[in-house]
């Protein structure tokens, strides 16, 4: 399910110490994971999920 993630991104907001996450999209996923720790897990959501997640995020911004 992870293999379409390739091309993973970080905000350009993040810290200098670099505690992010990265986000990387394929065509019905979308992937999240620690920037500091790229081999651990993925969290995959389904690409509405995600835009109703970001959406809420904007909504209690």
């Amino acid at each position: 399910m992870t293999s379409g993630l390739t091309d993973w991104r970080k905000s350009s907001r993040s810290a200098v110490e670099g505690n992010c996450v990265e986000v990387a999209v394929a065509p019905e996923v979308v992937g999240v994971r620690d920037s500091k720790d790229r081999d651990g897990g993925v969290l995959v959501f389904s690409s509405d999920r995600w835009v109703e997640f970001v959406e809420g995020l904007r909504r209690s911004g």
